[in-house]
Parts: C-alpha cells; sequence; structure tokens
C-alpha cells in the first residue's frame, strides 16, 4: 500500500509540474527584478519600474553606441507627443560598465533626454532580459509583460514603433511588428 501511495503521489507531482510548466509557457516575460542603479547613483529594483498601467519603452543603450544615441536623440523630438497621445514612458538603460557609468550623467544632461536613466552597470538587468546587444528596445504593456521588442535601429524604426505603442496603449494585441 505504501508504494501504491508513493506512486500515487509522484504521479500528482508530475502533474503538478507539468501544469506549472504549461501556464509558464503562457505568460509572458516581466521586468525582473535586478539592481541598478539611477542617474544620481542611487540604487533601484528594475522591478519596480512602473507607469500606471500605461506602457513602457524599455530601451537598453551605451555611451559609446552611435545607433543607440541616434535612436534616443530621434525619440527625444517625438517623446512629448507621444507620452501625450498613449501614456508612453520611456526608460532609458544604460549598460555603459563601471569605468564609464560617470560619463552617462552629463551625457544625458547634455543631449537634454527626459527619459527616465538607470544604470546596470554589471549587466544584472542586460543578462536577465537576454540582452546581447544594443540599441534593444522592449515595450512593456500595462501590466508590466512584455508584449514587443526590437534589437538594433536604423532611422524610421521609430514609426514602427509608435505604431506598435499606440496598438498596446488601446489594450490591443501586438500584430505584424
Amino acid at each position: 500500500m505504501k508504494s501504491l501511495n508513493s506512486l500515487m503521489f509522484i504521479g500528482f507531482l508530475s502533474l503538478i509540474m507539468c501544469m506549472n510548466a504549461f501556464a509558464q509557457d503562457n505568460v509572458k516575460q516581466v521586468i525582473p527584478a535586478a539592481s541598478i542603479k539611477n542617474i544620481k547613483g542611487e540604487k533601484v529594483n528594475s522591478a519596480t519600474i512602473t507607469n500606471d498601467g500605461k506602457p513602457i519603452l524599455l530601451n537598453f543603450w551605451a555611451t559609446w553606441c552611435k545607433p543607440c544615441i541616434q535612436e534616443l536623440s530621434n525619440l527625444s523630438s517625438l517623446y512629448d507627443d507621444w507620452k501625450e497621445a498613449t501614456g508612453v514612458k520611456i526608460v532609458a538603460v544604460s549598460v555603459d560598465d563601471v569605468r564609464n557609468s560617470a560619463k552617462v550623467a552629463p551625457f544625458v544632461n547634455g543631449k537634454r533626454w527626459e527619459y527616465e536613466v538607470y544604470l546596470d552597470e554589471n549587466g544584472d538587468l542586460k543578462r536577465a532580459m537576454n540582452v546581447n546587444n544594443v540599441p534593444h528596445a522592449f515595450l512593456i504593456d500595462g501590466n508590466g509583460k512584455v508584449v514587443w521588442q526590437h534589437n538594433s535601429y536604423a532611422p524610421g524604426d521609430e514609426e514602427k514603433l509608435y505604431e506598435v505603442i499606440k496598438q498596446v496603449a488601446a489594450g490591443q494585441e501586438v500584430t505584424g511588428h
């Protein structure tokens, strides 16, 4: 009888594990918890980045990356209009390492970017979100789930991006991008 109960218990655990794996496959990625710093150098948990139920564009970049700078500069000129129309918040995460992170604040201030800017000096958030190259952008819906991502930048990409942001802001599924 003992072995029958053991077999039933093992079967029950297997069923639970399969159901859990299935549920995880159907859940979209959320911003993982990682230790980053704000532009003032204060530690922040990345999982606390929110936007009151509105979309977030999480953009990984570096001061040495010309396409990153071009993308964020182009987005800067559109940001106020996008924010007003969709409520989107742009969050720029610098992947500059500890040696170069002191350059980030003066760089951002010089560009007059009005984004929230964070420093991922140790690459913890970058690794957690599987970012291999910059620029790499993630669009996060109002529930905190990643619904779209794009790696690299070419002039004009912001037009496609805005279409996706409008879909997400309207609560629609992201399609065709």
